[in-house]
């Protein structure tokens, strides 16, 4: 098997570069994962939660998303009180000329939301109980 398709190896990995930054990078998209783009109803509670359990641990969040209307995208993120540090840009830490944003991890309805949301909310835990 893949190296990082073991949840304890991935997680391990992530625990392994907070503590060596005392931080994590971490992107994630807008429709769909904090937004509700169709107007389904649907509520993003548990994920805009795990971005605050974040952010007071000191990650740096990056909003990385198709949707052209940033302008939408950063009002409706302050009025929501949903955190974030940019949006599709570099971390101003990060010297890189690629147009891939960097980040430690993803969160996007589109790209295995459930496995990073468990991934990240263990590690929140774990640096919680250490601290």
């Amino acid at each position: 098997m893949d190296f990082y398709l073991n949840h304890n190896n991935a997680l391990e990995r992530l625990i392994r570069e907070y503590k060596n930054y005392k931080s994590l990078v971490i992107a994630y998209d807008f429709d769909n994962t904090v937004y509700d783009y169709h107007g389904n109803g649907w509520q993003f509670e548990a994920v805009i939660e795990l971005l605050h359990a974040l952010k007071a641990i000191g990650c740096y969040l990056i909003i990385f998303t198709a949707n052209e209307d940033i302008t939408f995208v950063e009002s409706y993120c302050k009025e929501q009180n949903i955190p974030f540090d940019v949006i599709n840009e570099q971390p101003p830490f990060y010297k890189s000329k690629s147009r891939k944003i960097y980040y430690n991890a993803l969160l996007d309805d589109r790209a295995g939301l459930r496995q990073t949301y468990d991934l990240l909310t263990q590690l929140v835990c774990i640096i919680k109980e250490e601290a």
